[in-house]
């Protein structure tokens, strides 16, 4: 087919690399190559039994039609508590909607807010869906650069200089993928300042607000002064309940934007499965020990790691504050990131995401998932040693 029959918004479009690199290991697994991917962003438990369980009741129950398009009145209320309680977002159930996944909701934001021409903060480092998807509404992602050297904090001054009369979004994402960093209160607060002075939008990215270590904390911009009608938040479960296969989100925003997003759910994918729905509200209810017991298995985890990572000579790595990601420095300036992921697949059989796949400012980086077993994590290291030498 020719591209004619294509739409120009498609064209720039390239794969998304934390989808495609997972997919090219399970091919290889499927033809007999042993390969450790540590490129997928997911938790390597299962999801918490008592969220089967009420999936499988619910669909006992007969829970497989149509429901509120917005979600189910249940699971409304029980994230209109969560926000109040967990973030001090004080919004109602009419403001709050549930969608296939967080990725679909942060999309349908976007296609909702971004006109063509519209430029859009991200800073960088990103993960590359936020970008992709300003593309796909005509807009222009600009990046913010972020540094190793200050922990990749958000320089403020640097979101103030890189705002224009086109600016009319920045995209947050706290704690931060790729790398694990934990926006500051201080640092939230100058850039709501920002906000508010220029009535720029904030998205905020919020779905590994749980996954946090050494007693970092996660604020949500949503719930500063001010910023109530400014900010669009967005969270899900696949990040904190392990459910990444059951494509369960949420957003909440001003009840000028959501009705519009609730719009575009109308007209797309109506709302998720009634019986993933219902399985959200016993994750709500019933399932925060099980996520304390998994970020004490990822610190663990992590706390393993990042320091053998830094041994063997190749990688320069921080110690990340949250998340589940270890985005090390590659020490040998002349070597580009895919290069490296290359090698390492090649000789180690470790599936890593290059760096450059999350924004100019990510090349010269490996992003690793260290949600894994710790037998898997050792193994890891071993093969990445064998390969250095």
């Amino acid at each position: 087919m020719s591209s004619k029959h294509l739409a120009d918004r498609v064209l720039s479009l390239t794969p998304s690399a934390t989808v495609s690199l997972p997919d090219k290991a399970r091919a290889l697994r499927k033809s007999g190559i042993d390969v450790i991917d540590l490129s997928e962003g997911q938790p390597h438990f299962d999801t918490p039994a008592p969220i089967k369980d009420a999936a499988k009741d619910a669909l006992d129950q007969g829970m497989v039609f149509y429901i509120e398009s917005s979600g189910l009145p249940d699971l409304l209320l029980e994230i209109r508590a969560k926000l109040e309680r967990d973030n001090g977002i004080d919004v109602p159930t009419s403001q709050i909607m549930v969608t296939v996944g967080a990725k679909q909701a942060i999309f349908t934001a976007i296609i909702c807010t971004i006109n063509p021409g519209d430029e859009v903060l991200i800073p960088d480092p990103y993960w590359g869906s936020h970008a992709s998807c300003v593309r796909l509404a005509g807009g222009k992602p600009v990046s913010v650069p972020m540094r190793t050297e200050n922990g990749f904090a958000i320089d403020s001054r640097k979101v103030e200089e890189m705002v224009t009369s086109k600016t009319k979004m920045i995209v947050l994402s706290s704690p931060h993928n790729p790398t694990g960093m934990v926006v500051s209160r201080d640092d939230l607060e100058s850039v709501a300042d920002i906000c508010k002075k220029h009535e720029i939008l904030a998205l905020s990215d919020e779905i590994y607000e749980k996954i946090v270590y050494d007693g970092a904390r996660h604020y949500s911009i949503g719930s500063f002064l001010g910023m109530e009608d400014l900010t669009i938040t967005v969270n899900g479960f696949s990040k904190p309940y392990s459910m990444t296969g059951w494509r369960l989100g949420y957003v909440a925003a001003s009840k000028e934007i959501m009705s519009r997003m609730l719009m575009v759910q109308q007209h797309s994918v109506t709302h998720p499965a009634a019986f993933v729905e219902k399985a959200g509200v016993t994750a709500l209810r019933e399932c925060d020990k099980y996520v304390e017991d998994m970020v004490r298995d990822y610190q663990r985890a992590r706390d393993y790691f990042v320091p053998e990572l830094n041994k063997i000579g190749m990688f320069s790595c921080a110690i990340p504050k949250g998340a589940f990601y270890a985005f090390p420095r590659i020490t040998d300036k002349s070597m580009t990131s895919a290069q490296l992921v290359d090698i390492l697949l090649e000789k180690a059989r470790v599936l890593a995401v290059p760096g450059s796949s999350f924004g100019r400012h990510g090349e010269g980086y490996l992003r690793f998932v260290y949600a894994q077993t710790m037998e898997t994590l050792k193994k890891t290291i071993q093969r990445i040693k064998e390969s250095a030498r």
